[in-house]
Parts: structure tokens; sequence; C-alpha cells
């Protein structure tokens, strides 16, 4: 009878592995359609606020402080769990499960997401598809799992993260690599055959429907050794400054005790109305070149198509930072490689003599590791969407310096202080219920 009992265990426990492999698998497929889809719409949305702009340049000082709050109103009426990037939430519910099962990671949430993001990017404000990517694909498994009977576990959202970056830019390296230093805090061996199953299975989908292509075209220059010795450390100290000051920005206006941050916090949608004001006179006073990701700019500078100015790098932080505190759905990823690659621009001044294209690279990589701690990352990132394997130790080197740099800023992480907000929600919701 006890071998009868341990062989139905072994059976109903194998059954319960095939339907979570089953799940997962077909959450990566969905999520990798829906990927695709949102880089359309996303593009899309862009495109029409660019040719808006360039024939009423001046009415943008209406529309986007209006979208904004506008938006932001929406999404604390609607859909409070929408807002901001989607990366501190599904931080969170790795974290406390019941979270999962909560608004936080529902398909409606996961649609809200998405639609409010496009909304965003349609009215110029500068974020970026990857943070709604990781909680719409955490959504997308958290339902699959859901049909199939499948109890939920903290490795199936970092999967369902993973997977997201990934997806967003063609970078399956990248996506290990988050759900390495991100979202996993102890990353099992059962939990790492998730994550690349995920990620392969939503990477081929992308292959298969927009096919093979490096995100901000291929980069061949490379440094001399002198150079990498001279440009990494400025690039790694004053990039992770500059990217821990953004942080900490964001972090004093989502959680800061000071009597003038909770007032402003009081007032969602004036504060938003603010910001989009903010974005909007960046943008006028630059072109329009502020709005949106910024990625055709970036890639311009990747490619060396680009002049020098000076102004790119600080106007689009200014744009970032009001456009992230805003409440406002969207993504940094993005536009914080933007404002980094202005960064870099302005390195190219100091160090006239090398390849712009190279110490471009080095501010991206300085300033982005500034704002998200996340050196592995963020280093794979910008080899994968440049297939310059050639700048690899430079990056690695500028990343582990701007991380130090950065910690004397802002000593929490970014996206770990973000996550406490949706932590202590759920430990109140549960006191309630209790």
């Amino acid at each position: 009878m006890r071998r009868i009992l341990q062989a139905l265990h072994s059976f109903d426990s194998s059954l319960d592995l095939a339907r979570r492999r089953i799940a997962t698998a077909i959450g990566a497929i969905i999520l990798g359609l829906i990927a695709i889809a949102f880089a359309w719409m996303g593009d899309k949305a862009q495109e029409l606020f660019t040719r808006f702009q360039s024939d009423n340049i001046y009415l943008t000082l209406a529309l986007t402080p209006c979208g904004f709050a506008a938006i932001v109103w929406f999404t604390n009426r609607v859909s409070p769990a929408a807002r901001g990037s989607g990366i501190p939430q599904v931080m969170a519910a790795t974290k406390n499960l019941d979270l999962a099962y909560t608004r936080l990671l529902t398909i409606p949430t996961a649609v809200v997401k998405l639609l409010l993001t496009v909304g965003v990017l349609l009215v110029g404000g500068s974020v970026g598809r990857e943070g709604p990517t990781v909680q719409i694909a955490a959504a997308i498994m958290v339902a699959c799992h859901k049909v199939m009977r499948v109890p939920m576990t903290a490795g199936v959202l970092i999967a369902g993260g993973a997977a997201g970056v990934a997806a967003a830019f063609n970078t399956p390296l990248a996506g290990v690599a988050f759900a390495i230093e991100e979202l996993a805090s102890a990353f099992e061996q059962r939990v790492a055959v998730l994550v690349m199953g995920a990620v392969v299975i939503a990477g081929l989908v992308s292959l298969g429907i927009a096919g093979d292509y490096v995100y901000f075209g291929v980069m061949h220059e490379t440094l001399e050794l002198t150079s990498v010795l001279l440009i990494t450390p400025v690039a790694g100290i004053l990039g992770g400054i500059a990217g821990g000051l953004f942080a900490r920005i964001m972090l004093s206006f989502a959680r800061s005790g000071h009597p003038v941050f909770q007032a402003i916090r009081k007032r969602p949608v004036v504060s938003a109305f603010a910001c989009g004001l903010v974005v909007a006179i960046v943008g006028v006073a630059t072109g329009g070149a502020t709005w949106g990701t910024g990625y055709e700019t970036t890639k311009l500078m990747i490619e060396g198509e680009s002049t020098p100015s000076g102004w790119f790098g600080p106007a689009k932080f200014l744009a970032t930072a009001a456009t992230a505190v805003s409440g406002a759905p969207g993504g940094i990823f993005a536009p914080s490689l933007s404002v980094g690659a202005g960064f870099g621009e302005l390195l190219t001044f100091a160090f006239p003599d090398d390849a712009m294209p190279a110490v471009v690279l080095l501010g991206m990589t300085g300033y982005f590791v500034g704002v998200v701690r996340a050196p592995l990352t963020a280093v794979i990132i910008l080899m994968e969407t440049t297939a310059n394997r050639g700048m690899i130790l430079p990056l690695f080197l500028t990343a582990i310096i701007a991380d130090a740099a950065s910690k004397l800023v802002c000593q929490t992480k970014l996206y770990h202080g973000l996550s406490q907000g949706f932590l202590r929600q759920g430990e109140d919701n549960r006191e309630r219920q209790a």
C-alpha cells in the first residue's frame, strides 16, 4: 500500500511539473506575440505625436500636461496597480506571492498598463515599454497557471519578467541576467530552467515574426587600452552619480516623509499636469528631441552619425525625471539608455580623439548602471543591442565603478525601494482581511 501511495504521489508531482511547463510555454508564446504588438503600437504612437508636434509644436504645451493629468487620473481611478514602471510590482509579488492573486498581476491590469503606456507616448512622455512588458509578462504567466490549475511560484514570475525584458529588447542573455540580478534573490536550478525556457520561447516567437535584428544597430568601434584607462573611471564615476541622483529623485517622490513630497502625493492629478508641462516645455525648447523613448537619437549617436550638441543629455534627464515622477504608466529602461547616450556625448568633448560611438556607449553604461544598479544586466543589454563584443571589458569596468558611485548618492536600489510600497499594500490588505 505504501508503495502504491508513493507511486501515486510521484505521478501527481510529475503531472504538476508537466502542467507548469506547459503553462510557462504557453505564457511565453503569448508574451512574444504581445511584445511585438506592444512595440508596434508604441512606435506608431510616437510617429503620430511626432507628426502632430511638427505642425503644432506650441499646442503640445497644452496637449502634454493635459494628457499626463488625464492618464494619471484614469490610472488612479480605474487601475492603481498599473502606475509606474511595472518592475517593482513584479518584484513585490516574488517576495509576497499573495500579491500575485491581487489586481497587481491580472490581465485587466496588464491591458490597462499596455494601453496607457502607449497613451503616454502618444502625448510625448519620455517612457519605455520594457518595465510594462515585465508586468504584462508576469500577469500572463499568472493567468496561464490559473487556467492550468498550477500553484504559482516566485520562479514563474521571475521567468515571466526575464522573458519580458528579452522580448522588449530582443536580448535573451539580458533577460537571464535581469532575472538573476533584480528579480531573484536566490537563483535556484529549477528557476534557471523556467527562466531560460521562457526566454527561449518568447525570443523564438519574436524572431519568427519580427526577424533577427540588433536594437541599436551594429557598432564596430573600440578603444585603445590607454583610452579605456582614462575614460572608464570618468564615465563610471560621473555616470553613476548622475544615475544615482535620478534614482534618489524617484524614491523621494515615491516615499519620502518630507511635507513637500507628501503634499505632492496628495494631489496626483495636479502634479501630473505640472510634470507634463515640464516635459512639454523641454520638448518645445529642444525641437521635440526629448519626447518619446529617445531611441532614434540614441541610435544615431551609436552609429556615429550625430553631431555632438551637449544639451541633449541634461534635457532628456529632465524630461525623463518629470515623466517618471508623474505616476503615469511607463518604463525607464529605454529613456535611461537615451539619457546615458546624451551623457556619453558630453564626454566626447573631453575625449575628442576617441571614437564617438565607443565613448557614448561607456556613458550609457555608467548612467544606466547608476539608475538601476544592475551592472551585469546593463553590460549584457548594451553588448546585445549593439552586437559589440570588443567593448565588453571596458563596459564591465565602467559598470563596476558606476555601481559603487551610485551607491554613494542613493543607498537603496531603485526598483527594490519602489517595490516596498506594493509590499506594504499587500500587508495592509492582509491585516484588513484578518
